[in-house]
């Protein structure tokens, strides 16, 4: 793999082997949801890392009806194996009844920044999450 690359070429059998990478983008109502949300996916290690970005503005139809609505956006780092886990934590956590979810692929990437995505988002289970000292109340 090189530095600039999230996978090598096609004949490179090494880089064919590694999860391919997303960026999980997650819209939520406050900011209060959106650390609680961000902070529970790197807790778990389904994401290496997410962003907070907001306020924003969302324009939707939502039963047959045009909404306006300000929200956050999260965006998160994480591998394609990971994004169902990423996606049940969502869906338990946020408010909505369909929370946008959605997996962005992520081309090219600093070779050492998608070793470490790899690294720090393959996922804790409840049992290794509930037995850590640092793990969120």
């Amino acid at each position: 793999m090189t530095d600039t690359a999230a996978t090598a070429g096609p004949d490179d059998a090494t880089a064919q082997e590694l999860p391919a990478l997303v960026e999980a983008h997650v819209s939520v109502p406050d900011t209060d949801t959106a650390q609680r949300i961000a902070s529970d996916l790197v807790a778990r290690q389904l994401a290496a890392c997410v962003q907070v970005l907001g306020p924003m503005t969302s324009v939707y139809t939502w039963e047959g009806e045009v909404h306006r609505s300000e929200e956050w956006l999260l965006l998160a780092k994480t591998t394609a194996a990971s994004f169902p886990a990423l996606t049940r934590a969502v869906r338990a956590l946020h408010g909505y009844e369909v929370p946008e979810v959605v997996a962005v692929p992520i081309t090219q990437a600093l070779g050492e920044y998608a070793a470490w995505v790899r690294q720090h988002a393959d996922g804790i289970d409840d049992a290794e999450l509930s037995g850590r000292a640092d793990a969120p109340g």
